[in-house]
């Protein structure tokens, strides 16, 4: 009488094999997409209407911007900018056209050009922010956003509604540099010198270059 032949447990094993590995994988992905950007800090001065961006500590690039007409403020109907430590919670737009129109952060289709006539919607980018801070704690729920502008003409004055108005080009260097997780610290008072690079970014129809700047010591 023959002996049945048994089936080889090989294939299963191999199988269970690379359904745990194909699993690690995607786990692995979805964490890396779920860490903060450590790297990268922005900080924004009111006074100075400028933002300058941070990687490993040395200033990368320096940016001009404009805060709120209404002032300083956190408050709910206030359309200040809020002050403090926040970071960024949300990215929205990756991959539209410069000047691309948004309404309720989602793109209309409508594509802009700079200083449109009439015209002030959020375009380009959205970096939503959420406040870290008791101060600016309703910065996420006000939707205070580091957003481009097709009135780029009032740049490097206070021109918005409470949030961080940008040039286009200009957020879209913002956009592709930073990641979610990334501190932004939002100042009264002008950037200290140690993280202020020049030449400084003066208002201008041309987009900055982010390395367009003299290197500066080391901060202390």
């Amino acid at each position: 009488m023959k002996t049945p032949k048994q089936i080889p447990a090989a294939p299963f094993a191999c199988s269970l094999s690379r359904t745990s590995f194909l699993w690690s994988v995607f786990v692995a992905i979805l964490l890396a997409g779920c860490a903060d950007d450590l790297r990268h800090k922005v900080y924004i001065s009111a006074a100075d209407q400028a933002m300058v961006v941070i990687r490993d500590g040395k200033p990368l690039a320096k940016y001009p911007v404009s805060t709120s007409k209404f002032g300083l403020s956190d408050k709910p109907g206030s359309y200040g900018t809020p002050l403090g430590k926040l970071r960024v919670k949300t990215k929205i737009g990756e991959g539209a056209p410069s000047g691309a129109v948004f309404k309720g952060r989602v793109p209309t289709g409508e594509i802009l050009p700079p200083n449109a006539p009439g015209r002030d919607p959020i375009v380009t980018r959205i970096i939503w922010l959420e406040g870290l801070e008791g101060r600016n704690r309703n910065a996420y729920k006000r939707f205070i956003y580091i957003h481009g502008t097709p009135e780029e003409c009032n740049i490097g004055t206070p021109a918005s509604f409470g949030c961080i108005r940008m040039r286009s080009a200009d957020v879209i260097a913002l956009f592709d540099t930073i990641g979610t997780g990334a501190r932004v610290v939002i100042s009264q008072g002008a950037l200290p010198p140690e993280i202020d690079p020049e030449p400084v970014v003066t208002q201008s129809a041309e987009p900055a270059d982010p390395l367009a700047f003299a290197p500066v010591p080391e901060p202390r």
